[in-house]
């Protein structure tokens, strides 16, 4: 240590002793904004440790990047179908009357990338928002430790309290639809869920499962189905349902891609929806209007969710407080043609 301290020490070395990138040490020492408390003094104790000429912040405290970054970086590492497609464009239309460009990293290659360690250090990048971020908790929680501001948009799993997010209110959507079978005679219900993991998912099942308990029913678990949630799953476990002895007089998809899958299944069978079966989906869009007969679904408020999610992040580049960081839009169900009373009830 004392032939370190005399001969200089270097930002590489701190930030060998911290764990931290060079990138990050440097922005400390820089007194650049968006680096959380807890790193600064991780930087400022390593310098301690290192002696008196290890190099020291600047004075003043943290101070904005003279060559401010306004492109956010937005990451969709999904294809951009109606569904993701549509909150992607209005996170890139509104960032855009905000003055401020999106760099876009999307498609299923993106999930191969390991985008979140670096992102911090992005050159030309201020913020992120993320969408259905296939990482882990921890990644995010590693990438809030940097200070780098970002917004998480369809949460896959719950995320720590304070990393700010926005999502639809997959609880409330689903016990809206298990209500609306319910009125209208319908007891054995399928659900078509999506993985067991999936924050939407659990939510969904809990939701059908507060109605099913208005009625004094529990979730039959004969009638439950998990899995990614495509068109070939909801044909598949479809099938599967309607094989039982006793099959679901209703079924309900994780989304309007499983339900157009439970629609096929279902003429595979002869089966005529909604007079021997109905079918419900999640999402609303413009699949649904598109089946025979349309979808009665649960509307997702899409566009507001990216809206939402730039509103938040702007807010974060201007370094305001947030409270309330994890922001649940209202759903809607809307009924059409593939639900019915169950058959025989008139």
């Amino acid at each position: 240590m004392k032939q370190m301290a005399s001969r200089g020490v270097t930002v590489r070395e701190v930030a060998a002793e911290t764990g931290l990138s060079i990138a990050t040490v440097s922005r400390v020492l820089n007194g650049y904004a968006h680096v959380a408390p807890q790193t600064r003094e991780l930087v400022r104790a390593a310098m301690e440790r290192l002696g008196p000429h290890a190099p020291r912040p600047r004075a003043g405290g943290a101070r904005a990047d003279p060559a401010q970054p306004r492109a956010v970086f937005v990451r969709c590492p999904y294809q951009l179908t109606d569904y993701f497609g549509l909150i992607v464009s209005s996170i890139a239309e509104t960032l855009q009357r905000h003055g401020r460009h999106a760099v876009l990293d999307a498609g299923q290659f993106a999930q191969q990338e390991d985008v979140l360690p670096g992102l911090a250090e992005r050159p030309g990048v201020g913020g992120a928002i993320l969408i259905l971020p296939p990482e882990p908790s921890g990644q995010l929680e590693q990438l809030n430790a940097t200070g780098f501001p970002f917004v998480v948009v369809d949460p896959r799993t719950r995320p720590p309290r304070d990393i700010p997010a926005v999502s639809a209110a997959h609880f409330a959507g689903a016990r809206a639809v298990t209500e609306h079978l319910l009125r209208l005679g319908h007891r054995r219900i399928g659900v078509l869920a999506g993985p067991g993991n999936w924050l939407a998912g659990k939510a969904r099942l809990a939701g059908h499962a507060s109605a099913l308990a208005d009625v004094g029913r529990l979730v039959d678990h004969e009638l439950v189905r998990a899995a990614e949630p495509t068109a070939q799953f909801g044909h598949h476990a479809a099938g599967e349902l309607l094989e039982l002895p006793d099959p679901p007089t209703a079924i309900v998809g994780f989304n309007d891609k499983v339900a157009t899958g439970v629609l096929t299944a279902a003429a595979n069978r002869g089966l005529r929806v909604p007079a021997d079966l109905s079918v419900t989906g999640f999402d609303d869009i413009d699949l649904a209007q598109a089946t025979t007969p349309p979808l009665t679904t649960v509307r997702q408020p899409l566009e507001e969710m990216g809206r939402m999610a730039v509103s938040l992040i702007i807010r974060l580049l201007d370094r305001h407080q947030l409270e309330g960081l994890h922001v649940e839009l209202s759903t809607e169900l809307v009924i059409r043609g593939t639900t019915a009373p169950v058959k025989g009830s008139g």
